[in-house]
């Protein structure tokens, strides 16, 4: 599998994110704890040597649920986690975005995960809305990165990233100190952070996208219903998620992909996508989906 940096880390474009291993709305015990288990553990066979997670998904549950089937971790495994958000009592997701509460954030991760040092900590950027990237909030977002460069100056993370920010947040973020990682919505038919993938190539820093199959949370998924999706995943034989995830490789060489499952099938395909080469018409039809 081809690699990409993060940080101090060589990993492979194709991830693993933890944030499906957790209950319905990610909160609260997996269904089924053993099968969270065997997917954690399949996939460091298959060789994937990059986890995104965070103490929010449970919240505690999915680090919980790594700890138990990896720790000790391998040497060259990232773990990646994400701050600035927490759960309430009933599972609601609400921002925790002052330089404390990420230090909080930072700290927990590191007891629940059970590590003294975590590859990379995004800063999850709240805003008004929160299924689009939030505005520049200048005075906050200084006070943000106080505080996540001091945890990395302390040794508990070994690189800051971002998650739902527009360019703008990225350039403030390089004029003070090095980002690893920038975490964005991005799929096939939503390129709201092109910008942002931009400013990435050009500073050669890892692009992780986040809902590359479509928004879990709307019931027609455009993603996944594309006609040239559909028609190129019958005659690949594979399905509609490995040609959107392919496609979504295909983008730039900085694009790690993090799918998720609780499934050690839907794993292994989702694994799988990083052998697939789509020809140059089908390449040019999903191109022009936006």
């Amino acid at each position: 599998m081809q690699t990409f940096p993060l940080g101090s880390f060589h990993v492979g474009r194709v991830g693993f994110g933890a944030m499906q291993l957790p209950g319905p709305g990610v909160f609260g015990p997996p269904r089924d704890h053993d099968q969270a288990i065997a997917v954690l553990r399949r996939a460091v066979e298959l060789g994937i040597n990059h986890i995104d997670t965070s103490q929010f998904y449970g919240p505690d549950v999915a680090n919980q649920l790594i700890r138990e089937a990896l720790h000790p971790y391998p040497a060259d495994l990232a773990l990646v986690s994400k701050v600035g958000a927490r759960r309430d009592e009933v599972g609601a997701w609400l921002p925790a975005q002052e330089p404390d509460e990420l230090r909080a954030g930072i700290e927990e991760n590191l007891r629940t995960l059970g590590t003294d040092k975590l590859a990379a900590v995004n800063l999850r950027v709240h805003g008004d809305d929160p299924g689009a990237p939030a505005q520049v909030d200048r005075e906050l977002f200084d006070r943000q990165l106080d505080a996540m460069i001091k945890a990395r100056d302390e040794g508990l993370i070994g690189g800051i990233g971002l998650s739902s920010v527009v360019a703008e947040h990225l350039r403030i973020a390089l004029d003070r100190t090095e980002i690893v990682c920038v975490q964005n919505a991005y799929n096939l038919v939503d390129r709201t952070s092109q910008p942002v993938l931009d400013a990435c190539i050009e500073h050669d820093i890892a692009f992780v996208p986040f809902f590359p199959l479509g928004s879990a949370f709307v019931a027609d998924n455009p993603v996944l219903g594309h006609p040239a999706v559909k028609r190129e995943a019958e005659k690949l034989g594979r399905t509609p998620a490995q040609i959107a995830l392919a496609w979504t490789l295909s983008v730039a060489p900085n694009v790690l992909l993090i799918p998720g499952t609780s499934s050690v099938k839907h794993l292994e395909e989702n694994t799988a996508v990083a052998d697939i080469v789509l020809d140059d018409d089908v390449k040019r039809e999903l191109d022009a989906a936006a």
